[in-house]
């Protein structure tokens, strides 16, 4: 990493080249995101934070644009045969942003997937994704960083007095991305089996619960009856 970092430092855009690199890695199947933040913070340091934040942010959102505009169709009639992929738009639906940061910050699934996973759920808007991915920039600050410290580590002068610090940071993310995990994982299973269970037994299911909470009793919506005169 140290001779590539090199490289790029000498180029007069290696940061776009980077950026470019952190866009082309957000499309499927391409991996390695989180290799590049650290390059990034290895190359420039803490200033490596705003390429690193600008290309995520808007490599997701245009992963988000084209595979929505180009495999529309094909996924919803995929989606039309799959029980467990209406029950997860039904609640992603029904429980709305705070779902989808949730399981935004959540290191599973992995970067390029999380991407493709909202772009085929046609309940997500873009504005709300990409609000979403907001929420992912202080690990992208944390990532930024471990490559800064990775870098001031290749000095041997330095090594002992910043390795205790890299470890413990590079722990905290292990073990937080861990639990993020775990956290949104749990709450989605939650949902979705419960959204399932209530298709088989014919109870209603969450987003007709939603729709009927937004009409009155006679079946008409509450916003037509506030706006009469």
């Amino acid at each position: 990493m140290y001779d590539l970092a090199i490289v790029i430092r000498r180029l007069p855009y290696g940061s776009f080249i980077l950026m470019a690199a952190i866009v082309l890695i957000s499309f499927p199947p391409f991996i390695g995101h989180t290799t590049l933040l650290n390059l990034c913070g290895f190359t420039y340091g803490m200033q490596g934070f705003i390429p690193a934040a600008i290309s995520t942010v808007g490599g997701s959102a245009l992963v988000f644009i084209l595979l929505r505009s180009l495999l529309n169709d094909r996924l919803r009639r995929w989606a039309a045969t799959n029980e467990k992929w209406r029950a997860l738009e039904a609640v992603i639906h029904a429980k709305g942003l705070p779902l989808i940061i949730l399981i935004r910050i959540s290191p599973f699934p992995p970067w390029v997937y999380s991407n493709t996973l909202f772009a085929s759920i046609g309940s997500v808007s873009l504005s709300q994704f990409t609000f979403a991915t907001l929420f992912v920039l202080p690990r992208v600050l944390l990532y930024v960083f471990v490559g800064s410290r990775i870098a001031n580590l290749s000095d041997g002068e330095q090594r002992s007095h910043m390795d205790t610090t890299t470890i413990f940071i590079n722990s905290c993310l292990v073990v937080g991305g861990i639990l993020i995990a775990i956290i949104s994982s749990s709450v989605v299973y939650y949902f979705v089996h419960k959204e399932i269970n209530a298709l088989h037994s014919g109870r209603p299911t969450t987003v007709a619960l939603d729709t009927e909470a937004l009409e009155g009793p006679e079946g008409v919506p509450l916003l037509e009856n506030s706006l009469s005169p």
